[in-house]
């Protein structure tokens, strides 16, 4: 398989596309929006039933995340027809990216001037519900 991601958003890009989703959208301490999409493919020979999905054709899956004006941030493809968004963000390079940004960029920001403070997150469709930065 081959797999495209584009590169790792640094801290300031995060705080920009927080600060946008708050502005634009009233979501605010949001990092972007996740979901994957299939494409629709001819099988590859001997390939059996990996690319044969849930909706009765062959596929990839892309994986993508974007900002708040829904520009790509991060985008995944390649992954078997078969499988689940979530198994796929699961294995995914920007699965493991978005770990590693939990490790350093997981402060949290109050929200209308509360004294709680309210993690950053990245929303998704079902079955991602949303992943807690």
């Amino acid at each position: 398989m081959f797999h495209v991601v584009l590169p790792t958003p640094t801290m300031g890009q995060f705080q920009k596309v927080a600060q946008q989703y708050s502005t634009k959208w009233n979501f605010p301490n949001c990092i972007g929006a996740i979901d994957g999409k299939h494409i629709r493919i001819k099988a590859p020979k001997n390939s059996g039933s990996l690319f044969y999905n849930y909706k009765d054709y062959h596929s990839m899956v892309m994986l993508a995340v974007v900002d708040a004006d829904c520009k790509f941030t991060a985008v995944d493809v390649g992954s078997y027809g078969r499988e689940g968004d979530a198994g796929i963000y699961l294995k995914s390079e920007i699965g493991r990216r978005i770990k590693i940004i939990h490790s350093t960029y997981h402060h949290q920001k109050p929200y209308l001037k509360q004294t709680l403070l309210y993690p950053h997150v990245i929303v998704g469709m079902k079955p991602l519900r949303y992943i807690k930065i």
